[in-house]
């Protein structure tokens, strides 16, 4: 009873001013009302200070400062093999596996479409037919940094509009098409495992999504689709990230959705949903290698 009244309150509740109005509170300096928010925070959510680069409270101007906290050097060490994929964030694995028919796994008794994922573009969704996808669930606890499985270039990134729903496991489970409707920045990469799609999936209360080229993407929230397409491996102005490198962050927490092309990896063995991952762990391994970065596709 209670979850359905949750669920409803989903349907009911004015996501987007909540959102905007929490992005505002995080953001203020407010001296000891800050500090107490913080303090209460961390204690409720049992939040393991000791990892991070400034373990004191007091080093924390704003709230948001405090979410987006850099860990200590060393404290998620990257796997240096060179045909592994790395998990991008800490969190819990919502859902991975197989592209099947075009749809992705969101729930029990829930798919939906890769196509409106990727907000209708089909020629995108082509390169990720029968490809393998994961879902990692970021909790309010974690670490909000988003980094590279693999070494890549930028080739493109969307931001689609779209609903605030929750990515709790409550909400995946019960509110149809999720991911496909929630507000997303969408990230294309180029790399020796072919093209692979790093997606920032928005939420209630997420003030803001940012990626380390274009600072803030969201907001302001204008409903439009925009779209940016960066130059090629070698040219000026590319967008290169090693594995491991950080390439966006959560300011509140939200999911992480990759997508892979179809013959290129396979998923580390201790893998399934549930699994927690850590930045810089084996998320998976490469079927063949190649010794150079691919050509990108003609530009559309």
């Amino acid at each position: 009873m209670l979850n359905n009244i949750k669920i409803k309150l989903q349907y009911l509740l004015p996501k987007q001013l909540i959102s905007q109005q929490a992005g505002w509170c995080a953001g203020r300096q407010a001296g000891w009302l800050t500090q107490l928010m913080i303090k209460a925070f961390a204690r409720y959510y049992d939040v393991n200070m000791k990892e991070a680069q400034n373990p004191q409270f007091s080093s924390y101007r704003t709230f948001n400062e405090f979410f987006i906290r850099p860990l200590r050097s060393g404290a998620r060490p990257v796997c240096c093999e060179a045909d592994a994929l790395t998990c991008p964030a800490d969190g819990t694995i919502s859902q991975l596996g197989a592209i099947r028919q075009g749809e992705l796994i969101q729930a029990k008794q829930h798919n939906y479409s890769l196509e409106a994922l990727l907000a209708g573009n089909y020629q995108l969704a082509k390169e990720f037919q029968d490809g393998l996808f994961t879902a990692i669930y970021l909790a309010p606890q974690d670490y909000h940094r988003v980094h590279m499985p693999c070494k890549a270039v930028l080739r493109e990134m969307i931001y689609v509009p779209g609903d605030l729903f929750s990515v709790n496991p409550l909400t995946t489970a019960s509110v149809p098409n999720l991911f496909a409707r929630n507000e997303r920045v969408i990230c294309i990469f180029d790399s020796v495992y072919g093209p692979m799609a790093q997606i920032l999936v928005g939420a209630t209360i997420v003030g803001s999504i940012e990626t380390v080229w274009a600072g803030t993407v969201s907001p302001p929230r204008e409903g439009i689709i925009r779209r940016w397409t960066y130059p090629t491996a070698g040219e000026e102005g590319a967008v290169c990230l090693d594995k491991g490198e950080e390439m966006g962050r959560f300011k509140l927490g939200s999911t992480v959705i990759n997508l892979f092309a179809p013959g290129k990896i396979n998923f580390g063995a201790r893998l399934n949903s549930g699994a927690v991952t850590r930045v810089g762990e084996i998320l998976a391994t490469a079927i063949s290698l190649s010794s150079a970065m691919p050509s990108q596709p003609e530009r559309r």
